[in-house]
């Protein structure tokens, strides 16, 4: 009998988080479509954020086309000391965030789409104000936007 090898399991690439998961529904001559569409958040903790949108059949297909979506949209955020350089704001469709620098060990004080954002970015210790729109896209699209803004910011104070 032959003995199995173990083999430990790899970790993957990227840590993911999925947002938002919505049953898309399409009326055609025969009745209803359905399709499912996944809003995912991945990053490796380190810096690297990116959000993926995608519709398959299946879940499983729409989560895979999310990741790989969120992969190509990928950046590169500065991070200083755990939290970030300074004060931004960003806006995407009617969704406003806020994001403020925090003192070491006050943590992530946010809601939602901010929250799974800044923990896969890498994070620490963050506060944040989400106004206006509760859509979980369009928070998330801010949020990295205004992640992207502080990189741009803290480049010219050097």
């Amino acid at each position: 009998m032959a003995r199995k090898k173990f083999t430990r399991k790899e970790r993957p690439e990227f840590d993911q988080k999925l947002l938002d998961l919505a049953r898309v529904t399409r009326v055609v001559k025969g009745g209803r479509r359905f399709r499912f569409r996944a809003t995912l958040v991945i990053g490796n903790r380190n810096g690297k954020v990116g959000i993926g949108v995608a519709k398959g059949n299946d879940v499983s297909e729409a989560v895979r086309k999310a990741y790989n979506a969120a992969k190509k949209k990928m950046i590169q955020i500065k991070r200083h000391n755990n939290t970030i350089a300074c004060e931004t704001t960003a806006k995407d469709g009617s969704a406003q965030v806020l994001l403020k620098p925090a003192r070491p060990g006050r943590g992530i004080v946010a809601g939602g789409a901010v929250r799974a954002v800044v923990e896969l970015a890498g994070i620490r210790d963050i506060v944040s104000k989400s106004q206006g729109s509760s859509n979980k896209l369009s928070v998330a699209r801010a949020t990295v936007e205004a992640l992207e803004k502080v990189k741009i910011l803290s480049g010219r104070e050097k």
